[in-house]
């Protein structure tokens, strides 16, 4: 009996965001030049929602913590999602969204793998482009494809402090939009970020393959050499646009 394969057809790349709840403490006075040291906090904070789409999927899932304002159980199913992806995209994600989850996983003893493969669309916009903003409403804004909804600080104290469900839906509303408008942004820039994922390969093609689509169809764009005297080629996909460079052997 031979084991039959089944190829994957899909790409499973994941957008996400996070909201997370402040530190709550005993401070004297408030005031700019003042230090409020970690012995000062009576309550640590943690993260609130975790609101996540797959790529071109209609529906934007989210989770948020208990309510006994425990994000645990969050974690454990975010998590597991996470585990399932290629790719993680986030706005920021790298140093703010990812390290959040990882720190509170930590906190409360959940595995998670010690490297994942992410695309940050912040270190995009600094490192390609010179936008007036790097935040995620102006790129929306921008290009024209959507923008963040408004929020003010009281959003976080009905929730934190007075346990609003009223409140929490419209957080949950924010996190949601905010993933949603994260995509778009990311498809716009993605002509511009190269690829991390061989999805040519992941979908049954070669490595000659598109690695954004897994299609053959490729245009010879140019050759250039490196130092070393390695030819490199560029190709352009016939069917997503996107270019690429591999090694002429």
């Amino acid at each position: 009996m031979t084991k039959q394969t089944t190829l994957r057809t899909k790409r499973k790349r994941l957008y996400f965001d996070v909201e997370s709840s402040p530190n709550i403490g005993f401070f004297w006075q408030t005031g700019y030049k003042l230090q409020i040291g970690p012995q000062n906090i009576i309550k640590e904070r943690a993260l609130i929602c975790i609101c996540y789409k797959w790529e071109d999927d209609k529906e934007t899932q989210s989770l948020n913590w208990d309510s006994k304002q425990c994000d645990k159980k969050m974690l454990q199913a975010f998590v597991k999602v996470a585990n399932e992806a290629d790719e993680l995209v986030g706005h920021n994600g790298d140093k703010f969204d990812l390290a959040w989850i990882r720190t509170r996983c930590l906190f409360h003893e959940i595995e998670m793998f010690p490297t994942y493969v992410t695309i940050d669309t912040l270190k995009v916009a600094r490192s390609k482009f010179k936008f007036n903003s790097n935040k995620l409403d102006y790129i929306g804004k921008f290009l024209g494809i959507g923008q963040k909804i408004k929020t003010d600080f009281s959003l976080w104290t009905d929730i934190v402090l007075k346990k609003c469900p009223v409140a929490m839906g419209k957080m949950i509303k924010y996190c949601k939009m905010d993933v949603i408008l994260l995509e778009k942004v990311h498809k716009k820039l993605s002509l511009h970020i190269p690829a991390k994922t061989h999805y040519g390969v992941i979908f049954g093609g070669d490595r000659g393959s598109c690695p954004e689509c897994g299609s053959d169809e490729l245009v010879r764009k140019g050759t250039r050499v490196a130092a070393t005297g390695t030819k490199k080629v560029q190709y352009q996909c016939k069917t997503c646009s996107k270019t690429h460079t591999k090694t002429d052997k």
